[in-house]
């Protein structure tokens, strides 16, 4: 095994940046310059789609120190301190309040290495050791420089930066296409309930409905006719129960799973191909929405007494989910919260007042045969990505101090992609 040495960690850099001490104006509209929080950074990645923008005179004024560029690896010094990311982007970004850069000298360091060596336990306990504050714990911009990086020659560095690179990699290519798929789900939403423009579209005869033309057969109910709210599930007298939380369902994606198993109690009852949909504030604005999948044949899951549980009666699992996730039903249930400010839950009955045209049996069919297949695609992909990022979990602190050897890893540094 090779020697590895404590290096400063300004040894290893080109450029050690802190931002501004001062907060940016944001812009009221989205633009091509982004400010970067500290709730951007976290566990190796740099969110920079989740932003506060600017415009391009304050984005020039907030880059005169350096101009942050892909590869570069951010450090939060507060709130929280010490979470890491490896910025992956070429998107016109500078660093807010309480964020430090690092630019690596690639002779000497490679940049993924020093992101996972800053996320093992070795600097995390310097940076903790650093950290200071009553009240916040925060470190000082100065010792952002002085803590030290275990290292071993570069060649290896760069064979520890690409194994873990590559799970990480993994992870975001399936989270875009987790992406992709949710998208297409939706298109073809819209194009067949909100446009009428499903296959054979063009063959249908309109008819007045109280939401206005639809095609002739087609059903116009409230939703709750539609839809079970809260339906019953069968009893099932297991001890315990998958247990699905608030902070387990997604702003953005179908995907939710159990979190922890909880003995049998009061709450939300689900099963498979179930919506769960939060209805109280700010979640509810926020799209908090699953659709469970994964359960074992005929088990019950339990969640929060904050869902509501939509089942299809006259329609499948996609289009309830869909229908869940669309504007206008959303903005209707938004409507209709009541209770006190800052804890208002909305009201089941609001759903008794909301249309929506159901098709046709073999419309609906079709198209739950179209749009599942895609939300099961997104499952599996993310049952990947837990596993990837287990992996890289247990990996990272065995690398990045040693304890596995990768000196003879016959690894084709020049195949793997480099940030």
């Amino acid at each position: 095994m090779s020697e590895w040495q404590d290096v400063p960690v300004r040894d290893l850099c080109r450029d050690i940046v802190d931002c501004i001490n001062k907060t940016a104006p944001t812009a009221p509209h989205s633009t091509q310059w982004k400010m970067l929080r500290t709730t951007n950074i976290r566990r190796g990645w740099v969110d920079t789609e989740n932003v506060k923008f600017v415009e391009g005179e304050t984005f020039e004024r907030w880059t005169r120190r350096l101009r942050p560029k892909s590869g570069d690896v951010i450090l939060t010094r507060e709130a929280p301190l010490g979470e890491v990311g490896l910025l992956r982007s070429d998107d016109t970004v500078f660093l807010g309040q309480r964020l430090v850069l690092y630019r690596v000298d690639p002779e000497r360091c490679d940049n993924r290495f020093l992101c996972y060596a800053m996320l093992g336990p070795e600097v995390q306990a310097q940076l903790r050791s650093l950290g200071s504050g009553a009240t916040v714990e925060h470190l000082r911009v100065p010792d952002c420089e002085t803590f030290t990086v275990r290292c071993p020659p570069l060649v290896e560095q760069q064979r520890i930066g690409a194994i873990l690179g590559s799970l990480d990699d993994l992870i975001e290519n399936n989270r875009r296409r987790i992406e992709v798929l949710e998208e297409i789900a939706r298109i073809i939403y819209r194009e067949w309930f909100n446009y009428f423009r499903f296959p054979g579209h063009e063959h249908e005869k309109f008819v007045a409905s109280p939401i206005g033309p639809v095609p002739e057969g087609w059903v116009v109910r409230p939703a709750s006719e539609i839809i079970d709210f809260n339906p019953r599930v069968p009893r099932d007298a297991s001890t315990d129960h998958p247990f699905v939380t608030m902070g387990d369902l997604s702003e953005r994606n179908s995907v939710c799973f159990p979190s922890e198993r909880r003995p049998h109690r009061s709450g939300s009852k689900f099963q498979n191909g179930d919506t769960l949909f939060a209805r109280i504030t700010p979640c509810l604005e926020n799209g908090k929405t699953g659709l469970i999948q994964g359960l074992d044949p005929n088990e019950t899951g339990r969640g929060s007494t904050e869902f509501i549980v939509l089942r299809g009666k006259m329609v499948g699992a996609a289009y309830t989910y869909l229908l869940a996730r669309h504007e206008d039903f959303r903005a209707h249930a938004i409507k209709s919260m009541s209770g006190a400010s800052g804890r208002q839950r909305v009201r089941n009955e609001c759903f008794d007042s909301y249309f929506v045209a159901a098709p046709p049996v073999g419309i609906a069919k079709a198209f739950e045969e179209t749009v599942m297949p895609l939300y099961e695609s997104a499952f599996h992909l993310t049952l990947e990505m837990k596993s990837a990022g287990k992996l890289r979990d247990e990996l990272l602190p065995k690398l990045v101090t040693g304890q596995i050897d990768v000196s003879r890893l016959d690894i084709d540094l020049a195949r793997m992609p480099v940030q």
